[in-house]
């Protein structure tokens, strides 16, 4: 009989075989993007740079590739919200900041200096940890970071050229600090690249209706430009399939259900059963809009515009979804807002605000939402 410690390493001894047999699946082609954004960086800093798109459509990917290949003279500083825990200005600043225990500093400038040789990538912005409990203590902590911020900057910039990247920047947009914090941190972007042309601003977000909403916002009129990070297009997408040995077949039926989202693309290359996984993900995104419509029709559901609390309505909802039956994609004029807005948060429908579109979210979605229509 198999005592559980030899069973337990059996088991640790096939996962790690079957991680073993996975395939590495390696950046892929964004050439367009990354020459575009290469072009931005080699400018005097002026407009801060929204990158957007889909879910999943490989933006975070994209940046992760592009500041690791980023020549000396850039120093990136990349804070990534994804996932975080926030619920107030301290969980803010604790993503914002990497920390340093190394001794207490109170000169900003000669902290830089003795810092700057040996920085790379940043997952944060570094402030000795003296300075960093004082910002903790003042009652008005925006001002201070801001301050803070904008003197290390000016020191970096004496020897090479900042780029601060924010990802997912929509998981603050709610919180208030003497007024809200994003507004706050918008002005201080654009004090850092029009003003000031200080550092490169990126802020990079899969939420088409927080893009929306800065679109939308006067405040930022001619202080900012929109890069979108789309699913691969067709050509990229066979490229892609023929590194990873894909017979023309298993290239259609990808292209077909899949489309060009990147994520889909990699779950099939590490798929034994590649038919199968695509059945998975299909059942899985049909199962998901046919509940989200069940509980809508069945308990009613809202959603929040503004200050104000909606109802959304089971017919809108519908109504939209048919357009897709014989349409990739259809205008915001089309759709009312309550429903739309539902769409978005729910990850369903993903919103073009530059190119007034609506679309679903993947091809899968798109496919899954045909399915669910043929038996409403």
């Amino acid at each position: 009989m198999l005592s559980t410690i030899t069973i337990r390493g059996m088991l640790n001894i096939k996962h790690k075989q079957r991680i073993d047999t996975m395939m590495e699946v390696t950046f892929h082609n964004r050439e367009p993007e990354i020459k575009e954004v290469m072009n931005i960086l080699r400018m005097k800093p002026r407009l801060i740079t929204f990158m957007y798109g889909p879910i999943n459509s490989g933006k975070t990917e994209l940046i992760s590739h592009l500041t690791g290949e980023l020549p000396d003279e850039y120093l990136p500083f990349y804070v990534n919200l994804r996932g975080r825990f926030i619920t107030g200005y301290e969980d803010f600043l604790n993503v914002l900041f990497e920390i340093d225990e190394g001794g207490a500093i109170d000169n900003i400038s000669e902290y830089a200096k003795s810092i700057l040789q040996d920085l790379k990538i940043v997952s944060g912005i570094p402030i000795p940890v003296n300075l960093f409990e004082q910002i903790f203590e003042r009652k008005d902590k925006s001002k201070d970071v801001f301050r803070y911020i904008e003197r290390f900057f000016t020191e970096v910039s004496k020897k090479r050229i900042p780029v601060l990247i924010i990802d997912e920047l929509q998981v603050i947009g709610d919180m208030k600090i003497n007024g809200l914090l994003v507004y706050k941190l918008f002005n201080f972007f654009v004090r850092l690249t029009k003003e000031l042309h200080l550092a490169h601003v990126l802020v990079v977000t899969s939420d088409s209706l927080f893009i929306e909403q800065v679109y939308s916002e006067a405040m930022l009129s001619g202080r900012c430009r929109y890069l979108l990070v789309d699913d691969f297009d067709y050509k990229t997408t066979m490229d892609f399939l023929d590194k990873y040995n894909f017979s023309d077949a298993e290239k259609k039926v990808a292209w077909d259900h899949c489309g060009g989202k990147p994520i889909c693309l990699v779950e099939l290359v590490n798929s034994e059963d590649r038919k199968k996984k695509i059945n998975e993900m299909f059942n899985m995104s049909s199962g998901r809009i046919e509940t989200e419509l069940k509980v809508v029709n069945e308990l009613g559901a809202e959603i929040t515009v503004g200050n104000k609390i909606c109802d959304v309505h089971y017919e809108s909802l519908i109504g939209i979804l048919r357009e897709f039956v014989e349409r990739d994609e259809i205008t915001m004029g089309e759709v009312d807002e309550i429903s739309k807005r539902y769409f978005v948060k729910e990850n369903i429908l993903f919103v073009d605000p530059l190119y007034k579109i609506i679309k679903p979210q993947s091809r899968l979605n798109l496919l899954a939402i045909r399915d669910v229509m043929e038996n409403v």
